[in-house]
């Protein structure tokens, strides 16, 4: 709203509560009298003057204050209160009259609008009161005149004016709004911005030329969360302009994530003491961005408060009410709005404006006190009848605006200039299309508020300078505003720089425009002000609120194990796929790493080497037994079973070496039926082998026919039987649930294991079952015949074996349930190998010792000769 919007109602009824109750008693005796049905028509209290008049065929009415402020007369209450006492010059209300002067005057000479007839007006000075407004409107409908008892005249006329242009701040124009409602007389504002005159159920005659607040507030919403400004506090008018401004606005920031450090209100007229919590308010805040939507007036009052303190280093952000008056860049000497921003009205020109208003001899002409107080403030004079206190010089009445500069000559305010003049062409339109006026007007036709009112809202014209002129359902016209910077300059200067526009009437991501251009903040600086409760969370971590505090202060969580965000100020962080794990700074998913036991690994290495070396051992141990196959040693232990034992114990070594490496569906399921037939058939050798030496004893026995039942094809059929169980048994696996690659994401969170599944847990038990089964009995049976006489009785080194056998895969069961990944298949290649080499060492190296060290044992004599046994 507003250039100098108006004191509350609470704050103006206050001071001119005399006033006010005459106003009032003049309503109250006016219903009264209306309900006689007399024809009697008094008007109470003194006529008021219009400070502008000019008579014609129609009449607008304006509403201005040419003067800021009062003077404050204690009344008696003992005889009728004093007209106002104004005071304050106010140029900026003086040039919005002229405007209107100039619309009319431009408006009369032509022939094109409105021909043949001549507009006149009558224009008040409210001295920024309320009551005064009220009463000057009451003026503009009551034609100011008194008809006696004894007259003829009717009471009921027509009204004076039929439309008013002002006033220019919200809280005057909500109560004229509000008295003239009721009349259909419209009144057109150029500055009041209030978004409650949008309610055409309380103000249903009211239209404007300027754009609501509603839009103002989300424009300075928009606007500060484009350059991040998440804490800010505000400071506003105390009255509508600035608390309907204001509640907008938080309504806005509210849904944009922007918070309010606090909101305190002040008007022009408040204490010392008051204005002193305002300044306390903002210094003890942490926020360094500043909301001031703020009155023309209330803001030459708080930049006089803010300069006694000396209070920079702050970012203002500014409404229309006062952010493109380049006034106060000349009386802010501390630069404390050095870089502000905000909204204002666009840019306008209306030609032949500047020169009519900057011509200033047709004022003499009025010869009033207005016109006598204008002059010397404009001039800084006094005319001869004043008494002079030697500061001023004598007026003469011939001067003129030559290298006079003040806020009259100051044409920053030309977009507010052309509201005015849109306003009043709007009346002149509508009165153009109800005349029927083409080459003339119709005279006859009867003109009335409520026609007007209904035409002024359906107009839509273009000014000489092609704009489109018209107003929605609300009467307000389209939103659009600009975004006015103060850049401070090196010389020490202040530039109003348009960066931007807001127009609301695009989408609403393409509202808010702003130029690609470096702004220059307070103290020069090009870095954007910062302004947070706390600083944004950076990707890899989320906000968590803080306890009692607004939502914008907040603390920053680093993400869980296996989550992420990649956004700043991420308000839950995401889990990566089952194939990812979020990278050191938990900002991105990475490829987890796929890990098995490979050959290239040291615990691979060992495992390989352990395997290769068991296999030459093996193949070495084959070489001496092949030498020396013809020696007693290894013909009375079966030979033939010997060799087997070595051959199946060379695949049990080999056959480790398959669960090395990166699983695929035919390793897995070799791994597994490889391992599995292997033992088995190493196993059938060690019990036929144990079986033999049992049999051989018992054989001796008189009247045993054993031997004929075990000899070398029973053994190799024994064998082949034990071993086929094993094939038949994996040849189910394979058939029904067979082994295959697994990828575990589970065991280790950062990585993926490449694993042989099992398939069939069934198999696998099985497989492992039936190799345990073979080891028991083999040691039975080893364990049956390790006292039977012999110097080399081969079932004691058996039944060695198969404790180290059972020892060890009585072991691996729980060690291979409990280890995590690739660990398991290490444990499981270390019970091969280590099984391996038990039977290896215990069954076939005491046997190369006696072949190779101690050939003298190895003879049939000694070896059927008798010596005492060792129990174990």
């Amino acid at each position: 709203m507003l250039l100098g919007d108006l004191a509350s109602a609470d704050m103006t009824f206050m001071h001119s509560w005399p006033e006010l109750g005459c106003v009032l008693l003049q309503l109250l005796l006016s219903v009264s009298f209306s309900q006689t049905g007399e024809p009697l028509c008094r008007q109470l209290g003194d006529s008021e003057i219009p400070q502008l008049y000019r008579d014609g065929d129609i009449k607008l009415g304006g509403i201005f204050y040419f003067h800021s402020s009062w003077k404050n007369v204690e009344s008696t209450y003992e005889r009728k209160p004093l007209p106002l006492q104004c005071i304050s010059i106010n140029f900026r209300e003086i040039q919005f009259a002229q405007t209107m002067l100039f619309a009319i005057e431009e408006i009369n000479n032509r022939t094109d609008l409105l021909p043949g007839i001549s507009l006149g007006y009558s224009i008040y000075d409210t001295c920024g009161s309320i009551p005064r407004s009220i009463k000057v409107a009451l003026a503009l409908n009551n034609r100011n005149e008194s008809v006696s008892s004894n007259s003829d005249t009717p009471c009921t006329k027509p009204v004076q004016v039929q439309a008013i242009v002002g006033e220019t701040s919200s809280s005057p124009s909500t109560a004229i709004s509000t008295l003239i409602g009721p009349f259909d007389i419209p009144l057109i504002s150029h500055f009041a911005t209030c978004a409650c005159l949008s309610d055409k159920t309380k103000y249903p005659s009211f239209l404007r030329t300027v754009p609501s607040d509603y839009y103002q507030s989300r424009a300075l919403a928009h606007l500060v969360k484009h350059f991040g400004w998440t804490w800010v506090g505000a400071v506003r008018s105390n009255d509508d302009y600035g608390n309907n401004g204001i509640a907008t606005f938080t309504e806005t920031a509210e849904q944009l994530g922007i918070c309010l450090e606090y909101s305190v209100s002040f008007f022009r007229t408040d204490s010392t003491e008051k204005m002193q919590k305002v300044i306390n308010t903002i210094k003890t805040s942490t926020s360094k961005v500043i909301i001031a939507f703020v009155a023309h007036l209330d803001m030459d009052v708080l930049i006089h408060e803010l300069s006694n303190h000396n209070m920079t280093g702050y970012q203002w952000v500014g409404s229309e009410g006062w952010i493109s008056d380049s006034q106060f860049a000349a009386v802010d000497k501390n630069r404390i709005l050095d870089g502000a921003i905000g909204v204002s009205v666009p840019k306008a020109h209306v030609s032949g404006l500047k020169e009519f208003m900057f011509d200033v001899r047709p004022l003499r002409s009025l010869n009033n006190d207005l016109y006598k107080e204008f002059w010397e403030t404009l001039f800084s004079c006094k005319f001869k009848q004043e008494k002079s206190d030697g500061n001023y010089r004598e007026c003469t009445g011939r001067e003129d605006l030559t290298g006079v500069e003040n806020s009259f000559t100051d044409m920053s305010l030309m977009p507010i200039f052309n509201n005015v003049y849109k306003g009043v062409y709007a009346v002149a339109h509508a009165l153009h299309d109800i005349l029927g006026c083409d080459k003339t007007c119709n005279n006859n036709v009867q003109l009335d508020p409520f026609t007007i009112l209904q035409r002024i809202q359906k107009i839509h014209f273009k000014t000489k300078e092609g704009e489109d002129v018209y107003f929605n359902e609300n009467g307000d016209p389209a939103a659009k505003y600009e975004i006015l910077h103060w850049q401070p300059r090196e010389n020490g200067t202040l530039d109003f720089v348009i960066v931007g526009v807001y127009d609301a009437s695009l989408p609403f991501d393409k509202q808010l425009s702003l130029q690609n251009t470096t702004l220059r903040w307070a103290q020069s600086s090009t870095k954007v002000p910062v302004s947070v409760c706390s600083e944004k969370c950076p990707p890899g971590t989320r906000k968590v609120l803080q306890k009692g505090k607004p939502v914008c202060c907040h603390d920053c969580i680093r993400c869980a194990d296996g989550e992420i965000s990649n956004v700043t100020d991420a308000v839950i962080c995401v889990g990566c796929p089952p194939e990812s794990w979020p990278n050191e700074g938990r900002d991105a998913c990475i490829e987890k790493e796929a890990v098995f036991l490979s050959y290239e690994e040291i615990m691979g290495i060992l495992l390989t080497a352990a395997a290769l070396f068991g296999t030459c051992i093996t193949a070495i141990v084959i070489v001496i037994f092949f030498r020396y196959r013809k020696t007693p040693l290894v013909r009375a232990n079966n030979s033939e079973l010997s060799f087997l034992l070595l051959f199946s114990l060379t695949l049990c070594f080999l056959c480790s070496l398959t669960f090395i490496g990166q699983p695929s569906k035919w390793s897995c399921m070799l791994r597994h039926t490889a391992f599995g037939i292997t033992f088995v058939l190493c196993l059938s050798c060690v019990l036929g082998k144990t079986m033999v030496v049992l049999m051989a004893f018992k054989a001796t026995l008189p009247g045993s026919t054993m031997i004929k039942w075990f000899g070398p094809t029973q053994q190799r059929l024994s064998v082949l039987g034990f071993t086929l169980v094993q094939v038949i048994i994996c040849i189910l696996w394979l058939s029904i649930s067979p082994p295959f690659p697994y990828k575990n994401f589970k065991e280790i969170k950062e990585k993926i294991i490449l694993e042989c599944a099992l398939g069939s847990a069934v198999g696998f038990w099985s497989v492992l079952g039936y190799i345990g089964l073979l080891a028991v009995l083999c040691f039975v049976f080893a364990f049956l015949a390790r006292k039977l006489p012999d110097n080399f009785n081969e079932a004691k080194f058996i039944t060695f074996s198969m404790l180290i056998f059972c020892a060890v895969w009585i072991t691996f069961i729980p060690a291979y349930v409990s280890s995590p990944g690739n660990f398991s298949v290490a444990v499981e290649i270390f019970a091969i190998l280590a099984s391996t080499f038990g039977l290896l060492i215990c069954i076939f190296i005491p046997k190369c010792y006696i072949m190779l060290l101690k050939p003298k044992k190895n003879t049939k004599k000694h070896m059927m000769g008798k010596a005492p046994q060792k129990s174990f």
